[in-house]
């Protein structure tokens, strides 16, 4: 059952990556990239801001979740998971060298599974959404996250599984993260 489902997941992740041209390749580099979300993120910061700059505890506290989320995301993606389950990469994997698009031979480390970039992006996206609720906002934080995610598996740097799951756990990283903050902050960091 188990070869099973590894057998599904490498056959998704190669029909996603399957897809590769000059444009996307580029792109989807971009995409992935860390440096190219600044502008969004500060954008986002001032969205935090200009909601809560009446209230500092508020703003206080939706800062640091903020900051929580993407460390916790981070590092238990990690600990949790690359280092117990070692999966390898599919770009480290010799069973799919000569199949798997790479782009300009980037793999990143060892092992993949779960998707530290899925666990970040999904971990905010969910957190952030609550804090905002405005509907616009949380479309595109959600297409952001996906988009982000799955740039992952084009790249062939992580499986269709590395990611979806990732996705889940920074998901209910962001979800504990704001159920906890509004416990603990007294309800400050509902939106007014």
């Amino acid at each position: 059952m188990l070869e099973q489902l590894i057998n599904i997941d490498i056959d998704i992740s190669l029909f996603f990556n399957s897809f590769h041209n000059d444009f996307f390749d580029i792109l989807m580099s971009y995409i992935s990239g860390k440096f190219i979300w600044i502008p969004f993120y500060a954008f986002l910061l001032f969205l935090l801001i200009k909601q809560d700059f009446k209230n500092k505890k508020k703003l206080i506290i939706s800062i640091i979740s903020v900051a929580m989320v993407i460390v916790l995301a981070d590092q238990l993606s990690v600990h949790l998971f690359k280092n117990v389950f070692e999966r390898l990469r599919p770009c480290h994997n010799p069973d799919l060298a000569n199949i798997l698009h790479t782009v300009n031979g980037n793999c990143g480390g060892q092992f993949g599974f779960i998707s530290s970039h899925a666990a970040n992006v999904f971990a905010l996206a969910v957190l952030l959404l609550n804090i905002f609720k405005y509907k616009r906002l949380t479309i595109t934080l959600i297409v952001w996250a996906t988009i982000v995610s799955f740039s992952r598996i084009y790249l062939g740097v992580h499986y269709f599984g590395d990611v979806f799951v990732g996705a889940l756990f920074g998901a209910s990283i962001g979800f504990v993260v704001y159920r906890l903050t509004k416990v603990f902050g007294s309800n400050s960091i509902q939106s007014t």
